[in-house]
């Protein structure tokens, strides 16, 4: 009977999609807005920002049910597939020319990730203070590890190009980043 009835509320959530039904759309759009918006802000976006993300993910998770390229389980694995969706996107537009330069290596590594149980105030204010811990222990590391992650996670230079600027060969400098993360996560690990 339970089958059955998960079975039916699955085809439900399926089928309000693909037939554009305004009420679950309307439903889905506005119950997970506040959660995106959230995610934006406190990883240096707008409002704005914020809006633009969570259209492009919408539209995308609303064309992939359409063509069949995601089949939700419930209206909470479309929750969490919307969330996903906005979180890469917004991760994209971090990583974009416009941000590289102006964005700590350690948000990006760190970068909020949320199940849809797990989004309490508390894990909140954990991962807020983690990232805190890295962008400290970042601003603590020397000026040579800060310039090679900075070259390698924001840059996206090879760790050849890398070796070459440095006039090391490419084991050393593979070495060099090795223990810049070490030193990193010690420091982070410290405060």
């Amino acid at each position: 009977m339970r089958e059955a009835y998960e079975t039916n509320n699955k085809l439900q959530v399926v089928n309000a999609i693909k037939d554009n039904d305004s009420k679950t759309l309307r439903t889905i759009y506005a119950n997970n807005y506040p959660k995106i918006e959230a995610l934006v802000l406190k990883n240096n976006g707008t409002k704005d920002h914020a809006k633009d993300i969570y259209q492009e993910a919408f539209l995308a998770v609303w064309q992939n049910v359409k063509q069949d390229k995601f089949i939700p389980v419930s209206e909470s694995s479309v929750n969490g597939y919307l969330y996903t969706i906005a979180k890469n996107k917004w991760m994209d537009v971090l990583r974009s020319q416009g941000y590289k330069k102006t964005i700590v290596a350690s948000q990006l590594q760190h970068f909020e990730i949320k199940d849809e149980e797990n989004n309490g105030i508390d894990d909140d204010i954990l991962k807020d203070k983690r990232l805190e811990d890295v962008m400290l222990a970042f601003k603590n590391l020397g000026e040579a590890c800060k310039s090679l992650l900075r070259k390698f996670y924001f840059e996206k230079k090879s760790m050849n190009l890398i070796a070459e600027e440095l006039s090391l060969d490419s084991a050393s400098t593979r070495n060099k980043k090795y223990r810049c993360m070490q030193k990193l996560r010690q420091i982070a690990l410290k405060n």
